[in-house]
């Protein structure tokens, strides 16, 4: 063993934590062969807008899938890959566990590390989720019910959504412009992650991290939280929830909901999300008050 760098762990147990091998998949290609399948054809098959642009780079865009409601509401996704891979195309499936229930779908896409840094990827998702409320009317959706929920990087885009000042950063935006999120398997300590594997690709200094985790800004919080995460991930994955958990609840006063799915790990804890009786198909339901 070589020297500890993060709670007793050296690098090589600590990179193993974030490894898919550490949160106990031992199939992942399966899953993203499947989801790219059901993607594709979810798309060819609903009534939606592909690629509405919300910025300047051709990465800054999103998908609507559309709802017959009137005033319906309206949940933004916004996908994993830890920061550096993936698209939203990969995760369009997802939607398969809200439209049926009634809401307007939106998966966020935006530009991935080191081709942007970690500060420009966290602005551009703050910048899709302001045009999608300011844009929700016209298609039909209610701008006071926007919700939103995300995946493993997704979920520490969730909480760093829901930790923002957006009448500083889009004037014209409400306070609480997000009612309620869910995180799922977030990450909301990011030293943790510039001293794994995974920052080759992403290149944060210590300050950018600090900056970035959602855990230590949390002055602006605001809005209904849940975090859920598969009861056969890594411990350092359930140790992001609960110190995240504890942290919201000590500067909020709000007691966060906690989903915890046993059985799953981290990719298929997605399923629960795209069957629309699945359990987190279902919370989302229920922030929404369907």
């Amino acid at each position: 063993m070589g020297d500890p760098i993060w709670h007793g762990y050296d690098q090589a147990a600590h990179d193993d934590q974030y490894k898919a091998s550490g949160t106990r998949i031992r199939n992942p290609e399966e899953y993203l062969a499947r989801w790219r399948a059901e993607s594709a054809a979810w798309r060819a098959s609903c009534d939606g807008l592909l690629d509405v642009p919300f910025g300047p780079s051709r990465d800054e865009t999103y998908d609507v899938f559309l709802s017959p409601a009137r005033r319906a509401p309206v949940h933004i996704f916004i996908h994993g890959g830890y920061w550096y891979s993936m698209t939203s195309k990969e995760f369009s499936f997802v939607a398969k566990g809200l439209v049926p229930a009634g809401f307007i779908a939106v998966v966020l896409n935006y530009a991935l590390c080191p081709t942007v840094s970690m500060t420009e990827l966290v602005r551009q998702v703050r910048a899709g989720i302001a045009h999608v409320h300011a844009n929700a009317h016209t298609w039909g959706g209610d701008p006071d019910r926007v919700t939103i929920s995300g995946h493993s990087a997704g979920g520490h885009l969730v909480a760093s959504a829901m930790t923002t000042d957006w009448p500083s950063f889009a004037p014209g935006r409400p306070p609480d412009m997000i009612k309620a999120g869910m995180a799922l398997s977030g990450l909301y300590e990011l030293e943790p992650i510039r001293l794994c594997y995974v920052n080759a690709h992403l290149r944060m200094d210590e300050a950018e991290a600090a900056a970035l985790s959602p855990a230590q800004h949390l002055q602006h919080a605001r809005g209904a939280l849940t975090v859920a995460v598969g009861g056969r991930e890594s411990e350092q994955f359930h140790w992001h929830q609960e110190h995240f958990c504890a942290a919201w609840g000590e500067r909020t006063g709000a007691t966060p909901r906690v989903i915890d799915l046993p059985g799953h790990h981290h990719f298929s804890l997605l399923d629960e999300l795209s069957d629309p009786q699945g359990v987190l198909a279902r919370e989302v339901q229920r922030q929404a008050g369907l």
